[in-house]
């Protein structure tokens, strides 16, 4: 695609009365995917809530790459990379379209780094555990654009920035990870108690709302110096990054505004980011 076609083709697509939002969501367990819970219904709700977009980016956790990519064939298909759930979750196939010239647009926009398009990819569980609710019939482009996990945090926020004009062509992108993710320090036998955290992950659902709240993104970006706590929230910062990229295309006109803001087994967190 030259940078001719390339303008000619965001100029097909029309502005949009009013740019979409951006959202970042925590997903947690896959089986959200399937139960209709508080959680998922109020993914339902945001997907009727929101001005229906074109087509749909998810950056997920679970797309970690070497280089930078994007899902650019037809039909994705729906991964399940996922152990020990039972049979139905395997059984959910969530039939979306791609959208090729949506995938080389949004790679032309990107000039800091090479985006290579991708065939093999698909959907995976931090995608269509959340999209499939919001947009049950399946019939809005989905795209996934993968994580480069050998960067640092300001890479992945410089990287969202360059995203920014497709919010008012009409495409919504979506973070999907956790603010607080620590799998190894999991209480099980606490999982089904209702907003159920430990000091240090309350603590830091807290900080890390007040900053966003604020517009204080320099400090997110640079968690690791935040405190303690933040070591524990982010042990590793693959389910992190995705906020990052919400952070990212947030402009000086963005309200924020919070939803699913609950503590799950005590070092989970379900909250997640309206922005716009």
């Amino acid at each position: 695609m030259s940078l001719h076609s390339f303008k000619n083709w965001t100029d097909g697509l029309g502005e949009v009365d009013k740019k979409l939002p951006v959202l970042f969501i925590g997903h947690g367990s896959p089986m959200n995917g399937i139960e209709d819970n508080e959680f998922s219904q109020i993914w339902a709700a945001m997907g009727r809530q929101i001005s229906r977009p074109k087509a749909v980016i998810v950056i997920s956790a679970h797309w970690l790459t070497r280089g930078t990519h994007i899902t650019a064939m037809e039909e994705p298909k729906t991964i399940h990379d996922f152990g020990g759930f039972p049979q139905a979750l395997f059984d959910v196939q969530y039939p979306a379209k791609g959208d090729p010239e949506l995938a080389e647009a949004a790679s032309k926009l990107i000039t800091s780094t090479h985006v290579g398009l991708d065939h093999d990819w698909g959907l995976d569980h931090g995608t269509w555990t959340v999209v499939r609710h919001m947009y049950p019939d399946a019939d809005i482009p989905v795209l996934q654009l993968s994580i480069d996990y050998g960067k640092p945090p300001q890479y992945h926020y410089d990287l969202a920035k360059q995203l920014a004009a497709l919010r008012k062509k009409g495409v919504l992108i979506i973070g999907s990870g956790n603010m607080v993710h620590n799998l190894r320090m999991v209480d099980w036998q606490r999982l089904s108690e209702p907003n159920y955290g430990f000091d240090w992950a309350i603590e830091m659902n807290s900080i890390f709302k007040q900053k966003i709240a604020n517009g204080n993104h320099a400090d997110l970006i640079n968690y690791e110096k935040l405190n303690k706590a933040a070591t524990l929230a982010i042990p590793t910062p693959d389910h992190y990054f995705p906020l990052l990229y919400t952070l990212g295309l947030q402009d000086n006109e963005d309200g924020v505004s919070f939803f699913n803001d609950k503590l799950v087994g005590g070092s989970l967190n379900m909250t997640s980011v309206k922005i716009g």
